[in-house]
């Protein structure tokens, strides 16, 4: 089987009732075909190859080619990080007027010319510019992109087509990581040189593939631009509830990177290298399975799937409290593997529907506003992370679970919650949206 064959069903075109002065108003436009949405995962894959050589390197990397102290390129990049937090909201606009496609284009294409100059910032001022670059294209692509898969998917193919994004990137996550390996082996600078160019290259490559994907027409009768702004956004209770969720399960997925190795290793006594294999088996296990298990979550209500996932993840957090308890060994090992798989199960379970109910529940024309608002909950999840897991690290050895579990379980209730405020469509994939209107009522 091809995985970058995505299967399409073809769309029914349905045809909207005439106007109340007797006018028929064009029926939708048809989504674009098989083509274009293999372009989007096949870029999806490539950008994520240059976030796998990246993020796992980002200090040795930006220290070797400036040759800046490791504080102050720290500094920096919390700058740099803060700084494209507040330029979320104008992604969010952004999109809304030239849509999703252009948008992750032109972020693409600055982080490609972003990578391109840092072998070149032989100053801190040059270093911040080229940080702030690359951190603008990097926190506003992932909206850009969800914003994009609403605009050529609709109703259950944007869930499958979410599903193949998210299996892809890890995929890609996971050979970046090896290349990024490969380079540390070369002498000196010259691999932090090709790092940077390959970068670049990549980078330039997945705007490329995006910017052949054909351009979706503005249906007739839609808004010519969006109408309530950010006030409709924050006046839609039923969509904040999606995203304090999010936030408090979003916890869940750093723990991954930035508690459990030190945990492992301290708490467990596991050695350094087997820690890095608990990484390895959930980056192929979500690349082997995202597909596969987000058409079975596809069944059922996306609402309770994405709870019963951060109740995984509460279930995976117990397990993890308990293994200091256990003597070492191979024993010990084969439990910190099944704890992993457990782990991963929830982050399968939970990840397809969350995303599903974020995009669903957005409305078309202010799309990239409510998409932009739902990644603040990553992203200023992934800011506060480091600083509270570290924390509660010192504090003990099962403190950290026990709070991690009440905060996805707290998020899975809100889940519950907000499914009953909902609309139809966006609770359940069987349901078929409503025809859209020029003018969009706020849920309250």
């Amino acid at each position: 089987m091809n995985p970058f064959r995505v299967p399409v069903r073809p769309w029914p075109v349905q045809r909207r009732p005439p106007s109340r002065s007797g006018v028929a108003v064009r029926s939708t436009p048809a989504e674009p075909g098989a083509g274009a949405r293999r372009r989007l995962i096949t870029a999806s894959l490539v950008s994520s190859i240059g976030d796998g050589v990246y993020v796992p390197l980002t200090m040795l990397f930006v220290h070797s080619l400036t040759g800046l102290s490791l504080t102050s390129i720290g500094a920096g990049l919390t700058v740099a990080g803060l700084c494209a937090l507040l330029f979320m909201p104008v992604a969010g606009v952004l999109i809304d007027r030239f849509g999703g496609r252009r948008v992750l284009i032109g972020l693409l294409a600055l982080r490609a010319v972003g990578f391109a100059a840092y072998p070149f910032a032989d100053s801190y001022p040059a270093f911040l510019v080229i940080a702030l670059v690359v951190a603008v294209g990097m926190w506003a692509s992932s909206p850009s992109q969800h914003a994009l898969i609403g605009e050529i998917a609709r109703g259950a193919e944007r869930d499958r087509l979410l599903a193949w994004d998210r299996s892809l990137r890890n995929a890609g996550m996971g050979g970046g990581s090896l290349a990024a390996a490969g380079m540390l082996a070369w002498n000196g600078n010259a691999g932090f040189i090709g790092a940077a160019l390959l970068l670049a290259a990549v980078f330039a490559v997945a705007a490329v593939l995006v910017a052949r994907i054909p351009a979706v027409p503005r249906e007739a009768g839609a808004p010519d631009g969006p109408r309530g702004g950010y006030r409709q956004v924050l006046a839609d209770r039923p969509y904040l509830l999606l995203t304090t969720a999010n936030f408090l399960i979003a916890f869940g997925y750093t723990t991954q990177a930035i508690a459990l190795p030190i945990f492992l290793t301290r708490d467990v006594g596991i050695p350094d290298a087997l820690a890095g294999a608990v990484f390895a088996l959930n980056t192929v296990l979500v690349a082997t399975l995202g597909v596969p298990v987000a058409r079975l979550t596809l069944r059922g209500r996306r609402t309770r799937t994405a709870a019963a996932g951060a109740v995984v993840f509460a279930l995976s957090f117990a397990a993890f409290a308990a293994l200091p308890l256990l003597t070492g060994g191979t024993g010990a090992l084969v439990a910190v593997l099944a704890v992993a798989v457990l782990y991963t199960a929830g982050e399968l379970v939970h990840s397809a529907p969350a995303q599903g109910l974020a995009i669903q529940a957005a409305p078309d024309h202010l799309r990239g506003r409510y998409l932009s608002v739902h990644q603040l909950s990553w992203s200023v999840c992934r800011t506060i992370a480091p600083v509270l897991l570290g924390f509660l690290l010192d504090a003990g050895r099962w403190h950290v679970w026990a709070v991690l579990a009440v905060m996805v379980l707290t998020g899975a209730a809100i889940l519950l919650c907000a499914e009953r405020v909902l609309p139809p469509h966006v609770v359940s994939s069987t349901r078929k949206a409503p025809a859209a209107t020029p003018a969009q009522e706020v849920r309250t």
